[in-house]
């Protein structure tokens, strides 16, 4: 971790106290290695900005990533959409997330599953909303 007071990059975060250098290592495909280098700010201290917390909330912030924004993106497409005037934006992503917390509701833990299954049964979300 890295203190800032003093530093140029203090006016651009005029609450941050400490910079987090993480270095994620891992192997994907056939056991290629792959690095990625991610920087975090926090307005803790020194002293509050123990390194295991912070770690956690590195992790808490890639389970709502990974459980929420990679459905919309990957499996809802909504990165693909066209709809950009007034407020079809947000109802769009309130309409996403409407389908998504049902499924979830209705016991599924893949969306993409229950998306296609609800596309061929005309009765799959009013049956959810029921038991819901």
């Amino acid at each position: 971790m890295i203190g800032l007071d003093g530093t140029d990059i203090q006016h651009l975060f005029p609450h941050a106290r400490r910079a987090i250098k993480v270095v994620r290592r891992r192997r994907v495909g056939a056991g290629k290695p792959s690095v990625e280098i991610v920087y975090a700010v926090t307005s803790l201290d020194y002293r509050a900005a123990d390194a295991r917390l912070l770690a956690a909330w590195l992790q808490g912030h890639w389970a709502i990533e990974n459980s929420v924004h990679h459905v919309r993106d990957v499996t809802q497409r909504e990165d693909a959409s066209r709809i950009r005037l007034g407020a079809g934006p947000q109802l769009m992503a309130a309409l996403r997330n409407t389908a998504t917390n049902i499924a979830r509701l209705a016991g599924h833990s893949n969306i993409a599953a229950a998306q296609r299954q609800a596309a061929w049964s005309p009765t799959t979300i009013t049956d959810a909303l029921r038991t819901a």
